[in-house]
């Protein structure tokens, strides 16, 4: 049987037994916050019951490392929308340490890729139409430092509203432990 047929029975029998009842609530996050973290998967469950939230509570939007790597994409547009749209007071960015962005480097993806069967040709016309595919895809040397610039990011954007405090945490994957980076309301780095 295969992942999708083992998922989808699991699902007939979630519905049919009315398991998401205790799921129900709005499209709008009651604690009025939306969280930038990592997609890593010890945080799934972790970082939500470290914060003393449940279903309902926040918006979270992922991405690899917690980083926004470019003011106008789709990181960006999630945050926006949870802000301007969807009643978010604050922002969260929250890393964490033992981060796999920390071991990335832009040539070891490149080769997997191409392992994986993407032409070494596509690669290349992307880099002589002016995708810097090594900035792409780099990952980062230091987690509170990527955090940091990641609330910058948010902070001095110009689209962004000003009163909104944007926070910079790192957990701990392990434990649940947060430290705080930068202090949204007073903008203290620590």
């Amino acid at each position: 049987m295969s992942l999708l047929n083992e998922i989808l029975d699991y699902n007939e029998k979630f519905v049919e037994e009315k398991h998401y009842e205790e799921f129900i609530t709005t499209n709008l996050p009651d604690k009025r916050i939306v969280i930038l973290t990592c997609m890593d998967t010890r945080l799934l469950e972790l970082l939500p019951k470290a914060m003393n939230f449940k279903n309902g509570d926040v918006k979270i939007v992922k991405s690899a490392g917690a980083i926004i790597n470019h003011p106008f994409g789709g990181i960006m547009r999630s945050l926006f929308v949870a802000v301007y749209e969807l009643k978010a007071d604050e922002i969260y960015i929250i890393g964490h340490h033992d981060c796999g962005m920390a071991k990335v480097k832009p040539e070891g993806i490149l080769e997997k890729m191409i392992e994986r069967g993407i032409e070494e040709s596509t690669i290349e016309q992307m880099k002589f139409s002016g995708v810097n595919l090594d900035e792409w895809l780099k990952g980062f040397d230091n987690v509170s430092d990527s955090v940091r610039h990641s609330v910058d990011m948010v902070r001095h954007h110009p689209l962004m509203d000003k009163t909104v405090p944007v926070h910079g945490l790192v957990i701990d994957p392990k434990t649940g432990k947060l430290d705080v980076v930068i202090d949204g309301n007073t903008n203290e780095n620590r």
